[in-house]
């Protein structure tokens, strides 16, 4: 926990109790649905000391108006979801395509990494090992830096499974939530989306501030896999500058055609 949040947590620790109403729209079955029941655990945990509450409504269209939707559908299913709810956040939890993210819908947020970004991970780290087979990933569960070793053993511990890539997405959709509304003092959804897609830094135990690019896309740096194993990070290290987050993935959002 940062020290601003810390004095953050305090100052409103006597503040009018807020509930946080959340919607998942998506399969229990999903991983992504597991990573968010661990945040909202841990959420409420935190929530005890600042009078804040997380509820969440598990429904395959959200129909009233939460906090937040998170979502672990297919690409058109989210685009119409959003496009219904446009002034809250949608937070994509599954879907990579490189499509989706070229749309740039305001409300739209991709935690889960796009294709692009995995693409240009590899590419990356085939300049230093051409031979290698590596893949790219978001999250494993031997990645032990920042914390990640702690996560993924309390994830471990209560969902019974590894945390993979939609795990760790579900889960820091409902982290970066519960911080940004703990340092907002507030749980209105317009606000909200205004301010993780301008000021949030959020570590999400990777051990760098991630933010929302434009196009909706979270900046995060993923982790080369080979064998099973960790092999790597990307940004990678003597190709590219490892804080460099924007070298994986677009970063802007398609100008309209002029007239």
């Amino acid at each position: 926990m940062t020290l601003l949040l810390l004095i953050t947590l305090i100052r409103t620790a006597v503040a009018v109790p807020i509930e946080v109403q959340l919607h998942y729209v998506g399969a229990r079955e999903d991983a992504a649905f597991l990573g968010v029941t661990q945040g909202l655990e841990e959420a409420n945990l935190q929530g005890r000391f600042l009078g804040q509450r997380y509820v969440l409504e598990v429904e395959r269209a959200a129909s009233a108006r939460p906090a937040a939707i998170l979502a672990a559908i297919e690409e058109e299913a989210l685009v119409a979801l959003a496009g219904r709810h446009p002034d809250i956040p949608v937070f994509n939890l599954s879907s990579e395509s490189d499509a989706l993210r070229a749309k740039c819908l305001a409300n739209l947020l991709h935690v889960i990494s796009s294709r692009e970004m995995k693409r240009d991970a590899l590419a990356q780290w085939r300049k230093l090992h051409p031979d290698s087979k590596a893949q790219a990933q978001a999250w494993h569960p031997e990645f032990k830096k920042y914390s990640a070793e702690q996560l993924s053993k309390r994830f471990f511990k209560a969902r019974g499974q590894a945390m993979d890539d939609g795990a760790w997405a579900g889960w820091a959709a409902v982290k970066l939530l519960s911080d940004s509304v703990a340092r907002l003092g507030a749980a209105e959804p317009a606000k909200l989306l205004g301010y993780i897609r301008t000021r949030l830094a959020f570590d999400g135990q990777k051990g760098i501030d991630m933010s929302f690019r434009p196009n909706g896309q979270l900046r995060q740096p993923l982790l080369l896999v080979e064998g099973g194993t960790i092999a790597g990070e990307a940004p990678v290290k003597g190709v590219v500058d490892i804080e460099d987050l924007d070298s994986l993935g677009s970063s802007t959002c398609p100008q309209p055609d002029s007239q």
